[in-house]
């Protein structure tokens, strides 16, 4: 694999995630319901579950589950169903008083539970997989060595420039988050936003489908 090659992939794949996805769509979420620290821990949780996608890719068992329909379903349905749990959740149970500050030790386990949720997100979402499987082969060379390597090489680079990228919108949604809790009542039209980000997330991963990637 040369050095045009890779080039040529770091523009393809910077243009693919400029545009907002899945992922994206639960970073949002969780830096507009909780603030710029959540919504970073949720950057390294969904680049852990990426860099999972890129070792099982690299091995063939993302291959393996997309030719079973059993294991695609089961992994599909458990991530739609969870996240959608989490955006009822947000919408409807999740508290609407604007002076609530949570202590640091509150703070701190809260920050854990986000890091697991958003890594348990990204490793059951199918369509990151689809996505590999469809994308990462066009720069792959079965003559320039062995296959799982560059798979390797090429994954590691797409998950650092993600992770940029997801931190980027972090920021931006933790400064609309601010902008926001100036105004009164604006716990409860964060939780709306979080909630509708968590649900429509959701959905995506309960619609996909290996000709979908």
């Amino acid at each position: 694999m040369g050095l045009s090659t890779i080039g040529v992939f770091i523009v393809a794949a910077a243009a693919l995630l400029i545009v907002p996805g899945p992922a994206v769509l639960y970073i949002v979420a969780r830096s507009i319901g909780q603030g710029t620290k959540a919504g970073v821990v949720a950057v390294f949780g969904v680049a852990l579950g990426g860099a999972v996608h890129v070792v099982l890719g690299a091995v063939g068992v993302s291959a393996i589950l997309m030719t079973s329909a059993a294991a695609f379903t089961m992994i599909k349905y458990l991530g739609a169903v969870y996240l959608i749990y989490l955006g009822g959740k947000t919408l409807f149970f999740a508290s609407t008083k604007d002076e609530e500050i949570p202590n640091t030790k509150a703070k701190e386990k809260t920050l854990a539970q986000v890091f697991y949720e958003s890594l348990f997100v990204e490793v059951t979402n199918p369509k990151t997989a689809l996505f590999f499987l469809a994308f990462f082969p066009q720069f792959i060379s079965p003559s320039a060595g062995l296959v799982a390597g560059q798979f390797l090489l090429l994954g590691a680079i797409f998950v650092v420039l993600a992770l940029l990228n997801d931190s980027l919108y972090a920021m931006l949604a933790a400064g609309i988050r601010k902008r926001l809790a100036a105004k009164k009542g604006s716990m409860k039209v964060m939780n709306r936003v979080a909630g509708c980000c968590y649900i429509l997330l959701g959905l995506f991963s309960a619609l996909a489908s290996p000709s979908k990637p």
